[in-house]
């Protein structure tokens, strides 16, 4: 009678198991892959990934680590898969996405030895959303912010030069942003609008690649207005750090025009911005 039983409780099972996958492949609200996510151990789950990943598929591979996170958070495999989740995002150009995860990262592991390269990947995910200078510069200063503390909290991790490289890069972007709206006022002879612009490069961009522009705007703006003196300092100080550029000429042949040169006035903002550019 016990061998029945058994023999019969065996057959159930095996009848049960047969409905259920059936039910799964026919009833069209039910998804297998789904449940293999919400089932699956973690190992598996994180294995998968990075299959899935090797093979090209970045898509499915971020549903896999993302299930990992969901199902296991704050263990080690959620922590891992947070990291993962982060880059293919990122991959993936899911920009945002890839920053939230990445911060959450790294507020609740600020000290692993992840952190340094998921701080350098939410940088990366704002240095995607640079736009052109034409455009907000959100982006540009988001990317600042981020890649200087991969500078300043990981300042031993092999992340750190590119971030500076981006950071450069973020900066020429909003020295270019003052510049473009800078040369809009200077159009419309609206000029100390335009100084105004012009003068933000020179004392907060000056490693940038437009401060030379930007003196020689000033030249041209303080000449504009009558302003001899400031006028002749901008091109002194242009051509002290920047003697073979085409800016120089330029704002030399301007000021010998009205029978001026390049003469640097010492008292003058100018002279001790100049101080602190790259070529001084």
């Amino acid at each position: 009678m016990r061998k029945a039983a058994r023999i019969a409780a065996v057959s159930l099972l095996l009848v049960g198991t047969g409905v259920l996958v059936s039910a799964c492949q026919s009833d069209p609200d039910i998804d297998i892959t789904k449940l293999g996510l919400a089932t699956d151990p973690p190992e598996q789950l994180y294995n998968q990934g990075l299959a899935n990943m090797k093979a090209g598929n970045l898509s499915e591979a971020s549903k896999k680590f993302d299930a990992i996170d969901k199902q296991n958070p704050f263990t080690e495999w959620g922590r891992k898969a947070l990291v993962m989740s982060t880059f293919t995002k990122y991959r993936l150009g899911r920009n945002d996405e890839a920053v939230a995860t990445g911060n959450r990262y790294l507020k609740q592991y600020p000290n692993s030895d992840d952190s340094a390269y998921v701080q350098y990947l939410v940088g990366l995910s704002y240095s995607k959303q640079i736009a052109d200078v034409t455009q907000d510069q959100k982006a540009a200063r988001s990317t600042i912010d981020a890649m200087q503390k991969v500078v300043d909290n990981y300042p031993k991790s092999e992340y750190v030069e590119d971030a500076q490289a981006k950071i450069r890069f973020a900066r020429d972007q909003l020295a270019g942003k003052e510049m473009q709206i800078g040369r809009y006022y200077l159009e419309r002879k609206e000029y100390l609008a335009a100084i105004s612009r012009f003068r933000t490069v020179v004392e907060q961009f000056g490693t940038t690649n437009q401060v030379e522009e930007a003196l020689a705007r000033l030249t041209e703006s303080y000449y504009a207005m009558g302003v001899m003196e400031e006028a002749q300092t901008a091109a002194a100080v242009l051509g002290h750090n920047y003697p073979d550029s085409q800016w120089y000429a330029d704002s030399f042949k301007l000021l010998k025009s009205g029978g001026l040169e390049p003469r640097e006035n010492r008292g003058s903002w100018i002279s001790r911005a100049g101080a602190k550019l790259i070529g001084a």
